[in-house]
């Protein structure tokens, strides 16, 4: 217990110290990685087709003027409970401002189908206007899709497990004005939808969890709440962070007069830093630290609500262990990643990756287990103009091995 605490101190330590050891020399960062660089003796996937189908490439003045940077992969995924999904996933990457005193905005677009029932259709965006004055924030997702569940807490062997099918809507929505340089506050809405909740289990969801809310067999579970929305952002790159540091705080509110049945309360506070360590700029040689703390302040958030490894707003903790493994009223994570290019051209690239979650037992409400993950990837530079990578990662856990294909680093 006690190593747990200290685990639990550290992660907490490693989210807070970047806000303040980093904001000296921030805006340095910010305004070297800004500006344009010449990119003629780096390689990516777009300069190989170029040259084989013998187009010309852009000039640095041309690269310089450029406004969007557009990336598409599709891929294969396994779907639980059996079966295979088609994914393709598209990722823009532009500038809704000077690019010198602008952050990259992002759009992501990621539908995918087995070719039956089973799809889902998520769109995200990072929006930064000009000049930075606002940050404006969207994640919409319709999903028809099933998922396993082992649970609250974290000590459940891996056989343990549940398949239930639901239908899901997210709508995430938020706006952020700076208050100051690299600081944002603003106010959001959040509305989750899990319709048809339902599983094969004899005594249903509930039975298997021994929790009372959103476990109903074939029930409805609808939340919808405001957000307080903090940010501190120094990156000026969020599909590929060199360097910068991120911290977000969000209080999200459901109230029973904007629809939820009953009213809940939840904390997310997600901190992460990127420390280049190549010597030469351009070089992709860095050490990533992700940290992140969710937690549920009262007693009867619906099931699905919870938070679990995998299911936090971006779902791209946990590689190598499965979607939702853990779920708990708490959960912490750390992560850390080392980045380095294997090519000096940068078209090749590898990562290796660790990390460690843990949730808050039902009985206790103590946090109990650590549970660990750990892999390594391959990274190919898709579009060098807005630093995108396409990541193969393998990762493992006890009990589960994976292997994942996206475009864009995890965090």
């Amino acid at each position: 217990m006690h190593r747990l605490l200290r685990l639990i101190h550290l992660c907490l330590l490693l989210a807070i110290i970047p806000l303040f050891t980093y904001s000296q020399n921030a805006s340095n960062a910010i305004a070297e990685n800004n500006i344009a660089s010449d990119t003629s003796k780096q390689k990516d996937l777009l300069d190989i087709g170029k040259s084989i189908l013998k187009i010309k490439p852009k000039t640095l003045e041309e690269e310089k003027n450029k406004k969007a940077y557009f990336s598409i992969l599709p891929t294969s995924g396994a779907l639980p409970g059996g079966g295979n999904i088609l994914i393709t996933s598209t990722t823009a990457g532009f500038y809704l401002g000077n690019r010198d005193s602008t952050y990259l905005s992002s759009v992501v677009f990621t539908p995918y189908w087995n070719f039956k029932s089973r799809f889902g259709i998520p769109f995200r965006s990072n929006l930064w206007l000009a000049n930075n004055t606002w940050n404006i924030k969207g994640d919409t997702h319709f999903m028809v899709y099933p998922q396993y569940t082992w649970g609250l807490g974290g000590g459940q062997p891996y056989e343990d497990k549940l398949l239930i099918n639901y239908n899901y809507i997210r709508f995430y929505q938020s706006a952020l004005k700076r208050i100051k340089p690299y600081f944002y506050a603003g106010i959001g809405y959040n509305l989750d939808y899990f319709h048809n909740i339902h599983t094969d289990y004899p005594t249903g969801l509930a039975g298997f969890t021994s929790y009372d809310y959103g476990t109903k067999e074939s029930s409805n579970s609808f939340s919808s709440g405001i957000t307080l929305n903090l940010l501190y952002d120094t990156r000026n790159n969020s599909i590929n962070p060199i360097p910068g540091v991120y911290a977000n705080l969000i209080y999200r509110i459901n109230p029973t007069f904007l629809g939820t049945k009953t009213t809940w309360r939840s904390i997310y506070f997600d901190a992460r830093k990127y420390i280049p360590l190549a010597k030469k700029p351009g070089q992709q040689n860095v050490l990533a630290v992700w940290s992140y703390f969710w937690t549920i302040l009262d007693n009867h958030a619906p099931y699905l609500n919870l938070p679990s490894i995998g299911m936090e707003p971006q779902y791209k903790s946990g590689r190598g262990i499965e979607q939702s493994r853990y779920r708990g009223k708490s959960l912490i994570y750390l992560e850390s990643e080392y980045r380095r290019d294997i090519t000096n051209n940068g078209l090749f690239g590898f990562v290796v990756f660790a990390s460690i979650n843990s949730v808050t037992e039902p009985d206790s409400k103590r946090f109990k287990h650590i549970n660990p993950a750990a892999g390594a990837g391959l990274r190919v530079k898709f579009n060098k103009g807005s630093n995108t990578n396409i990541a193969i990662d393998y990762g493992l856990s006890k009990g589960y091995s994976g292997v994942s294909i996206s475009l864009g680093e995890a965090f």
